[in-house]
């Protein structure tokens, strides 16, 4: 057979002459099962086997010669049939087991001897190989992987009781492969929900090198994209062979993606020790929170002096329990009744720190002498190792399977019959695949269409702050799906509170997630500004007009609705002003009314005096209306009055300016009085102007009713938490500089007839003081514009245009007060003796008189000295 060339070329004649290793363990019986257990770890470069390994090699192989012992003593399993055992060390090496266990297919092999003879000419007498009928086997997924290539060539079925690697469930390719232990899909699974259980969200995966690691994190990277949630900062392959350094670059490589603590690893033992070894050395103590597969289970070896590092490990081991029976049976071990084991005297020396003499081997001086006389459990440490359970049930699948097949092909027969010599490998396997017993823990040994166990699991935690109990603990099972103790956990330092492991942690109130394109679990988190509110997780939108977000901008809020109260600052000023300006002109009018035939009264024209003090009254009266809480009357008032005070004021003193100009420029060019200067002729002119300004004000009442509205603009600064509603008339700045513009208009006009008017004697009547009134009036108005205009981007807007408007518009009626009726009526209370009839004098009189001064004016201004002047008399 060409394929024999990749049993690293032996020939048959050279497996004849291996037939009795000195590493392996043969135990005699009418049927023989092969074992594969890894006695050795890996041994260095160069070298195929390292040290001992108590607990997973020694404790796993002890299992099945236990269950071999149950077995031949059961009278109703295999009766009259012995069970006997060729067992190989693997040493933790698939090539090394391959070379291993071709021990098991050397009687299945055709040799062709016809050509051999002995010098005496007659053939030759070779002993008959044992044939092998089932391997129970191997451990590691790699090793079983290789032993199952060459099984299957042979039609040999292979269990093993710990390989769990998913590839093994191809029946395809691993036909004769089945296993007591569910595959690592399951044990996958179970790890991706005891992940999410704890919240984490961002884990980093190890494996090491060779179908077991890879396949097992193939398999949870595989069930964590299809469930979703869940993301791989690095996953990382540990070499078979590590170059020196090596583990330190591992650990340095997992702080790359620090905030990922969790990793996940699926790694044998001995790479297990040595990356808990290389965070030691790199201080990293506590910092990664470690979720072991099955191969870390709740063993002792690979943490051992590395208990800190490994403290809160997560581990998940298939559902066992501990074998009484088989404790009794290894604690009463010793060397005298266990010579068929040939490792248990290097057990022994390793377990007791002690050393045997023994031929060959040279005597330790360091350590002390072993005496026979030691106990297992007594004077050393023992506790059971987890797939001891697996190995005695792998056993009796063997036993069971066997058993039924004797039923069916030999009943009645007290032994192996002819159709069980040899066992045929095939029918075995129907056999083995439909076994369904209680095996050694009480639970159901069965196997699916893939010849794989159900997944069962314990689910445990290394705590060694737990001062009761410290050690391994059991805090949850999965069985399809997870049952997690959760209050049972504890953390470094003994802290309940499960440690974070995620890229990102999650945002707070009012902040969006911004995704780090390709990494679903990483994002930043940004505030929403302004006038934003967190609208899911990922987005934020902007508030209604009317609304602005919440303090913690979860949702939009009502803006709160302010206007301009009487408490207000920006209203006390103007109150006190307004206040002032009525009591005076109500005292101008009182006294007036009082005196209203007096001489002064009479001389300042009293219809039109009392016409251009209802106008002051009314300008401090719009301070109110100004002020008071907007609604449809005050808006109503407000364009009612706003223009009218102000327009009344100045057509009354528009109309008096022009009379005094019209009257003195008449007397210019004739004797004759000028028309309409008649009290009745200015009282109409005064009213004609009004009209105009309520004839404006009623159209606009027509075109846009008043009403209030709620100006959310105004103040609206970056910080919502100052915004406001401001609650205002109808009135934007534009239709207020309309409502006073026909007012200046007036006010300008007057101005220029009081510029005109100035050469006027003061004597006459009030062409000086309404001139000095309009100059005043003017800058304040001018005064008036850059301010009330210059504001209007300020979130004061409001408080300030309202007081600056009322100030100037009571100035200015104070103004036209103080100028033209405080000195009357100061006259007339103060001064009675001066409030007398004067003479009066015709028009003829006052134009000659009025044109005599002018000229005399005139003959100043060209240097011309009169000796002469004229003084006019004072008339009205």
């Amino acid at each position: 057979m060409l394929l024999l060339m990749l049993f690293l070329g032996l020939s048959p004649e050279t497996w004849a002459q291996q037939g009795t290793q000195p590493h392996s363990i043969k135990i005699e019986g009418d049927i023989t099962l092969g074992g594969l257990f890894p006695v050795h770890s890996r041994g260095p470069a160069g070298v195929p086997c390292g040290e001992i390994k108590r607990e997973k090699g020694i404790h796993r192989m002890e299992a099945m010669l236990y269950a071999l012992d149950q077995i031949n003593s059961d009278p109703d399993l295999l009766p009259n049939i012995t069970l006997g055992a060729r067992i190989l060390d693997t040493c933790s090496r698939d090539t090394y087991a391959l070379e291993q266990s071709l021990t098991f297919v050397q009687a299945l092999i055709q040799k062709d001897n016809s050509d051999v003879r002995c010098s005496n000419g007659e053939p030759p007498i070779i002993p008959k190989p044992e044939r092998v009928v089932g391997v129970i086997g191997a451990s590691g997924s790699s090793v079983s992987i290789m032993v199952a290539n060459v099984l299957r060539l042979f039609a040999i079925p292979q269990i093993s009781y710990a390989s769990t690697a998913p590839e093994l469930s191809d029946k395809s390719r691993y036909e004769f492969f089945s296993r007591v232990v569910p595959p690592d899909s399951y044990q996958a699974q179970a790890m991706v929900d005891i992940v999410k259980a704890m919240g984490w969200n961002y884990v980093s995966t190890l494996a090491s090198e060779g179908n077991y690691g890879e396949s097992g994190v193939d398999a949870f990277l595989q069930i964590s994209r299809e469930a979703g949630g869940l993301c791989i900062a690095q996953s990382i392959k540990i070499p078979r062979e590590p170059k020196p350094g090596g583990f330190d670059k591992i650990i340095k490589r997992l702080m790359e993606t620090s905030n990922a603590r969790g990793v996940i690893i699926f790694a044998n033992e001995d790479d297990i020790r040595r990356v808990l070894e290389a965070a030691k050395r790199a201080n990293l103590t506590g910092h990664f929170l470690f979720v072991g597969s099955d191969s870390w289970g709740a063993k002792s070896s690979p943490i051992l002096d590395q208990e800190d590092v490994a403290e809160g490990a997560v581990t998940i081991l298939p559902k066992r329990a501990s074998i009484d029976g088989f404790d009794n049976y290894f604690t009463s071990r010793s060397l005298e009744n266990n010579r068929r084991n040939i490792w248990f005297a290097e057990y022994w020396e390793d377990d007791f720190k002690c050393k045997l003499t023994r031929a060959g081997i040279k005597y330790d001086l360091g350590r002390r002498k072993c005496t026979g006389e030691e106990r297992i459990a007594q004077e050393s440490q023992y506790e059971q190792e987890g797939k001891v359970q697996f190995v005695i049930d792998a056993v009796y699948v063997m036993a069971h399977a066997l058993h039924s097949m004797h039923l069916d092909l030999c009943p009645g027969s007290m032994g192996v019959c002819e159709k069980m010599d040899p066992v045929e490998g095939s029918k075995l396997l129907q056999y083995i695949r439909s076994v369904n017993f209680n095996g050694s823990a009480g639970t159901g040994v069965m196997f699916n269409e893939n010849g794989d166990a159900p997944g069962r699991y314990d689910i445990f935690q290394f705590q060694l702050s737990n001062t009761t109990n410290p050690g391994y603990r059991c805090i949850g099972q999965w069985t399809n799906y997870l049952r997690l103790n959760a209050e049972e956990m504890q953390w470094s330092g003994g802290d309940s509170a499960v440690p974070d492991s995620v890229c990102s942690f999650p945002c707070e109130l009012g902040e969006r997630k911004k995704m780090v394109k390709g990494v679903p679990c990483c994002w930043h988190c940004e505030l929403c500004d302004g006038y934003q509110y967190q609208l899911d997780e990922l987005n934020c939108d902007m508030c209604p007009f009317d609304m602005r977000p919440m303090p913690n901008r979860t949702g939009c809020r009502s803006t709160p609705i302010i206007k301009l109260e009487w408490s207000s600052p920006w209203a006390i000023i103007p109150v006190f002003l307004a206040v002032l300006g009525i009591l005076a002109t109500s005292g101008c009018i009182i006294t007036f009314i009082r005196f209203n035939n007096s001489p002064i009264v009479r001389a300042s024209g009293r219809e039109l005096s009392y016409v251009l003090l209802t106008g002051i009254f009314l300008i401090y009266l719009i301070t109110f209306l100004m002020i008071a809480e907007p609604s449809a009357p005050v808006c109503a008032f407000r364009r009612l009055l706003l223009g009218l005070g102000m327009c009344i004021t100045y057509s009354a003193m528009l109309t008096k300016t022009n009379r005094i100009y019209r009257i003195f420029e008449q007397g210019k060019k004739a004797v004759t009085p000028p028309p309409f200067i008649s009290p009745a002729s200015q009282l109409i002119i005064t009213f004609i102007l009004i009209g105009v300004q309520l004839l404006g004000v009623f159209i606009w009442f027509g075109v846009v009713p008043p009403h209030t509205i709620i100006d959310y603009e105004e103040q609206h600064p970056p910080n919502p938490e100052f915004a406001r509603g401001v609650l205002k008339c109808d009135m934007s700045d534009l239709a207020l500089v309309l409502c006073l513009s026909y007012s200046i208009v007036l006010m300008v006009t007057c101005t220029v007839y009081a510029i005109k008017s100035r050469g006027v004697p003061e004597t006459f009547n009030e062409a000086k003081p309404i001139g000095f009134t309009m100059y005043t009036t003017c800058i304040v108005w001018l005064a008036f514009v850059p301010i009330f205009f210059g504001t209007a981007q300020s979130t004061e807007k409001m408080f300030i245009q309202t007081t600056t408007l009322t100030v100037s518009m009571s100035l200015s009626a104070t103004v036209s007060l103080g100028m033209l009726y405080i000195p009357k009526v100061y006259v007339i209370i103060f001064l009675p003796e001066q409030n007398v009839q004067k003479r009066k004098r015709s028009f003829k009189a006052v134009a000659s008189a009025v044109t005599t001064q002018l000229s005399q004016k005139e003959d100043k201004q060209n240097g011309e000295s009169k000796s002469s002047a004229i003084v006019p008399d004072r008339s009205q």
